[in-house]
């Protein structure tokens, strides 16, 4: 088969492609076909070596893959033959198969196409953990999505707007606001303005008529933190979900103690290693969701498996605001 390879960490430029072996199935595990994997910007630190968890060298990259079940171990009743399922995979995604654990293969709704579920993998779930898990989010409640139109972002606003909360999508620039607000987002403040130290609290405030954020989600980090810190109501919940807007920021205590608010951070993978139980909720959910039209992918770029260097380089370089799908067997 086909398979992207890491030999030595480095940059995209450096991915190897090859012809390896077909995986077989241990006991309990299951041979998925590839029908299609996201593009992710945790797959830059993975193929850098610079995320916290990583397989040993030669691997292959790429998280949550979808496709058809090919192959059984001889101890798996959970599947059968021929059915179409999201996985839970770490790694191993940017190929033609991949051996996975029964466990954590998830049937994919007859609805939802394959590029589709890709497109959301990842995504959707940190989203929709940051918010209900750790969030506590509560009907009627605002919304300050940091970070608004990444993968996660755009994710979090579609949730957010769906369990009833009013949501303001923080933007780099109001040029971008047309995809937040065609997602969902209620209002748009712009993290670009001058003073933002200020700036945001002031715009928070004037659009929640002086109540504040009460759950924040943070993909940022940097300036943007401290200041979503400020703009947050009493009792509020703040989510440090990333740090892509440079350094990871340090908090002054004393604002917790201040105003009773929560400061925690999600690391999904954790929960899909420790928590996998929680996941049949999370999938019933998502496909009601996107049945019923309250979600939907982002516009998708669909490129061959042998596009996966330069899916990763427009994602490392920002050329496209597309969602990035790889179809190593799109038939």
């Amino acid at each position: 088969m086909r398979a992207v390879i890491v030999e030595e960490f480095g940059q995209p430029e450096d991915l190897k492609f090859k012809d390896i072996p077909s995986p077989e199935p241990q006991p309990d595990e299951v041979v998925i076909d590839v029908k299609a994997v996201g593009v992710n910007f945790v797959d830059l630190l993975v193929i850098a070596g610079r995320y916290q968890f990583l397989p040993e060298r030669p691997f292959t990259p790429g998280k949550l893959p979808v496709g058809v079940v090919s192959k059984m171990g001889r101890n798996v009743t959970s599947l059968a033959l021929g059915d179409r399922v999201v996985t839970m995979a770490e790694h191993g995604g940017y190929a033609e198969q991949v051996a996975v654990r029964a466990a954590d293969c998830f049937r994919l709704s007859d609805s939802m196409p394959f590029v589709d579920a890709a497109s959301m993998a990842l995504g959707f779930d940190t989203a929709w953990f940051a918010l209900h898990e750790r969030g506590r989010l509560r009907k009627g409640e605002v919304v300050l999505v940091l970070g608004a139109t990444g993968a996660v972002g755009l994710a979090a606003i579609q949730f957010a707007k769906a369990a009833g909360a009013k949501v303001l999508a923080g933007v780099s620039s109001l040029a971008k606001s047309a995809k937040v607000i065609a997602a969902g987002a209620d209002e748009v403040v712009d993290l670009s303005a001058p003073d933002l130290q200020n700036a945001l609290r002031a715009r928070v405030l004037e659009l929640t008529k002086g109540h504040g954020a009460d759950v924040v989600i943070d993909l940022l980090g940097d300036r943007y933190f401290a200041a979503a810190i400020r703009a947050m109501a009493w009792c509020g919940r703040l989510v440090v979900v990333g740090f892509a807007g440079g350094e990871i920021p340090t908090l002054k205590i004393n604002y917790v103690l201040l105003k009773n608010i929560e400061i925690s951070g999600l690391q999904i993978s954790d929960y899909r290693k420790r928590r996998p139980e929680m996941f049949d909720d999370y999938f019933s959910m998502l496909f009601s969701l996107y049945e019923s039209g309250q979600i939907k992918p982002a516009e998708t770029l669909v490129l061959p498996l042998e596009g996966a260097a330069e899916g990763l380089r427009m994602l490392r370089d920002r050329t496209t605001d597309k969602r990035i799908v790889l179809a190593p067997r799109a038939s």
